[in-house]
């Protein structure tokens, strides 16, 4: 893909609703992943406003809050999402009967954790969907690698990564989703993550 990224980043990076159309308009088959976390309603309503058939991929670690699973299957019905959902291997219930409950961050059994319930279904689901062109609701405030992206990136895989939302703060999302009548999710938890300016691997990889 010869793209001058650069210039795309000066033109469109601080033009959320622009870059989304830019990217599909590309042609190429794109995928947007989601968390349900707060304010992923913005994401996934410019992405389906532009293009209602996009590929909603969501990693269920299976341990997402209940208010995290009625937001998900809310966000779905009003936005017509085709979503597809991507599980372990293995049940929650099965690996806390084996393993126990999540380990915690500074124990040796966290990465494991980590790549059963998150990164092992996200590499299935690249394997699977085979995108060429994947939407991420990530912000530069989320954490420091994050703030030292770029809107639109190739990534390792060879996939244009891009992050329309990356420069917007919480009352442009908060402004938008009241604009567009969109519902929230305040109770979110990852425990990939464990606090909340931490990475849990997926965007170090990927």
């Amino acid at each position: 893909m010869s793209l001058d990224l650069n210039t795309v980043n000066a033109e469109l990076g601080q033009d959320a609703q622009r870059l989304v159309e830019w990217a599909l308009n590309l042609g190429k088959k794109a995928i947007c992943t989601t968390n349900f976390r707060p304010f992923e309603a913005v994401i996934l309503h410019m992405v389906t406003q532009a293009k209602p058939d996009t590929d909603i991929v969501w990693m269920d670690s299976g341990y997402n809050t209940e208010a995290t699973y009625r937001f998900a299957d809310e966000v779905t019905r009003r936005l017509g999402l085709n979503l597809h959902i991507y599980l372990p291997r293995r049940s929650r219930a099965h690996r806390e009967a084996v393993d126990g409950p999540v380990p915690a961050l500074d124990d040796p059994r966290h990465a494991a954790f980590t790549e059963e319930v998150k990164l092992e279904p996200f590499n299935r689901a690249l394997r699977e969907t085979a995108p060429e062109v994947w939407f991420t609701a990530l912000r530069a405030s989320d954490t420091a690698l994050r703030a030292q992206m770029e809107p639109v990136s190739l990534n390792p895989d060879g996939i244009l990564k891009v992050a329309p939302l990356l420069h917007w703060s919480s009352k442009q999302m908060n402004d938008y989703l009241k604009a567009h009548d969109l519902p929230n999710n305040f109770d979110y938890f990852d425990p990939t993550k464990g606090e909340e300016h931490r990475e849990c691997g997926l965007h170090l990889a990927h």
